[in-house]
């Protein structure tokens, strides 16, 4: 058999192969050596420079060299979680359900809200304590009033009052080993803004008459919020009534101030609740707060997980008197109009950060919204990874003023003052900057902004300046103080993580109440997205209680025959179909968080 010739392999080819080999490695040593120079080197220039430190690899991502290998799929932008429907509970949902259908239940939700709404609980600033200022005495015709309105509610459930007004109710359940259910919504028992008496020949209604039209109730309070009490009460009237018993136990905590920032109301309740239950002791609070509406041609449910900041920024400007005839160059308010002005031609740049409830929300939107812009849409989902589209989305959202809102620590003068005759020179002027701040910042960010903005104009009006305690600069032609002006700066509220399961059961529930209300079979029509308070709730108490605070009511917002809600001012109302839809909620969620895990 004829042998197969053997290859040869001979040392002049060997040591060919070895050396090509040998200079691809020291090509690829080299070419690393030089990438890891080049991104040294911008570094150090940014730093040097006083610009952000990306290095080669911000560098180019930033110029978008990497957008087009890091696709990110648009169902885990905003990943959704099915309809939670009651199981244990299923029978009561759909009796509950199907009564709640009735015309005989929307009488009696009429009357509950119109009830509430003919009791009137205006609340003002400056208010003195409890027991002091006579005013809050018009709270107890309304606690004569759910007394007599909820009368299984009263029989059934434990209640404490706190600070005379503030009310806590125990539902007790048969299991004392799970966290407690807090139902804050609306925080208050319940307070409402006053109405202008020289707007009440505007009204359609009277404000406090609580009209029923045939589709809407009228008055103050029906929408903001006694509508968010009364629709809480109602549900637990009805599951008792059909001799629902819990075995998680439920409590609900009632202030009446929280219009006027609640520091005699929540304030109390807080102390109360943590000394009862003490601190992290609740699975979950739901207090007043966002419902659904349509974005993009989507419908969206936004319960808020995170509240904005706050802060009054008082700037009080101090110069010499005298008579007018022989004025200076510039008065204590010629001064502070200068400081204002410098206020408003520098706002604080919105900075949009990937941890925040805002991105994550638009996150939703991009994943779900059918008619959102399609570049808006891919720059929301290539932000995901990509620094440049980032930067891209916070340009758009610097011109969406209701975006901007959201996302930045935002400003406003709202109060202002100064002089006391057309003839005397004004010795004193001072404003008020109210600023709700972002949530990836600080209360001690804001007034550092607050200082260094004015700094340069205390000495060119050779001011001595003092700023939050702070001396920075003397001078000899008066004087510029800020300070914190009512003392009640706040923290950005911790953010509730939307990863967990009390999250998932809140989006459930919404998902189920939106869908029986309309009885729809699991459509799932209306996505859920996280968002954002700018202003602040009750809740600024309660942070203690428990990690997952949730601000949310199920308020439908969309215009209802194109009638505004009329919140803060004349005309507000309420549709009774969007109400009996809030009960409907407040119902289902008692009943999940009852038998799910949480």
């Amino acid at each position: 058999m004829a042998k197969v010739p053997r290859s040869r392999v001979d040392g002049g080819s060997l040591r060919g192969n070895l050396n090509v080999l040998t200079r691809a490695v020291l090509l690829c040593v080299s070419l690393a050596g030089l990438l890891v120079s080049i991104d040294s080197l911008l570094k150090f220039h940014a730093r040097a420079c006083g610009g952000s430190v990306d290095g080669l690899w911000g560098t180019l991502d930033r110029i978008g060299v990497f957008d087009h290998v890091r696709p990110v799929r648009t169902e885990a932008l905003c990943p959704q979680v099915e309809q939670l429907l009651p199981e244990r509970n299923k029978v009561l949902w759909d009796a509950v359900g199907e009564r709640f259908g009735t015309d005989a239940f929307k009488e009696k939700a009429i009357d509950w809200l119109s009830g509430a709404v003919r009791v009137p609980t205006e609340s003002y600033d400056k208010m003195e304590p409890v027991g002091v200022d006579p005013r809050w005495t018009k709270f107890q015709a309304f606690h004569d009033y759910l007394l007599k309105a909820f009368p299984l509610v009263h029989s059934s459930l434990k209640l404490t009052k706190v600070n005379t007004y503030g009310l806590v109710y125990e539902w007790v359940g048969s299991d004392p080993s799970l966290k407690p259910l807090l139902l804050a919504c609306p925080p208050s028992v319940k307070d409402v803004v006053p109405v202008d008496p020289r707007t009440v020949d505007e009204w359609v209604h009277p404000p406090f008459s609580g009209f029923y039209d045939g589709k809407r109730i009228w008055g103050r309070g029906s929408s903001d919020d006694k509508s968010g009490l009364i629709g809480v009460m109602s549900a637990i009237e009805t599951l008792l009534g059909a001799d629902f018993q819990p075995t998680r136990k439920i409590v609900l905590a009632f202030g009446f101030d929280e219009e006027v920032s609640g520091l005699y109301g929540a304030k109390e309740l807080g102390k109360y609740l943590e000394a009862t239950y003490g601190e992290d002791t609740f699975a979950m609070i739901v207090d007043e707060g966002g419902g659904f509406s349509e974005q993009y041609g989507g419908v969206f449910a936004v319960p808020a997980v995170g509240e904005k900041g706050y802060i009054d920024t008082r700037l009080e400007v101090l110069s010499p008197g005298g008579h007018s005839s022989v004025p200076p160059v510039h008065t204590s308010i010629g001064i502070l109009s200068a400081l204002l002005v410098e206020y408003e031609t520098h706002p604080i740049p919105a900075v949009l950060d990937r941890t925040t409830p805002i991105y994550g929300m638009l996150q939703c939107f991009a994943a779900h919204a059918p008619d959102m812009d399609s570049k808006l849409s891919k720059t929301v989902k290539k932000s995901v990874s990509s620094d440049k589209a980032l930067h891209e989305l916070e340009k758009f959202i610097e011109k969406d003023k209701t975006l901007r809102a959201f996302v930045g620590t935002t400003q406003a003068i709202d109060l202002i003052q100064g002089g006391v005759k057309t003839n005397a020179l004004p010795e004193q002027a001072w404003a008020v900057v109210n600023h709700r701040i972002a949530t990836q910042s600080s209360v001690a960010a804001t007034k550092e902004h607050d200082t260094k903005l004015l700094a340069k104009l205390a000495k060119k009006f050779n001011l001595t300046y003092d700023a939050f305690g702070q001396n920075l600069h003397t001078g000899s032609s008066g004087s510029l103080t800020l300070t914190d002006a009512f003392g009640t700066a706040l923290e950005p509220a911790p953010i509730t993580p939307t990863d967990e399961a009390p999250y998932k059961l809140l989006s459930g529930t919404i998902r189920a109440t939106y869908n029986s209300h309309r009885n729809y079979q699991n459509a799932e029509e209306v996505q859920i997205a996280p968002g954002l308070m700018t202003g602040n709730t009750d809740t600024r108490y309660y942070w203690n209680l428990t990690k997952h605070i949730f601000r949310y009511n199920h308020n439908n917002m969309f215009k209802s025959d194109g009638i505004p809600g009329g919140i803060h001012t004349v005309n507000e109302s309420i549709a009774v179909e969007g109400f009996l839809e809030m009960i409907r909620f407040f119902a289902t969620l008692i009943l999940n968080v009852d038998e799910y895990d949480i």
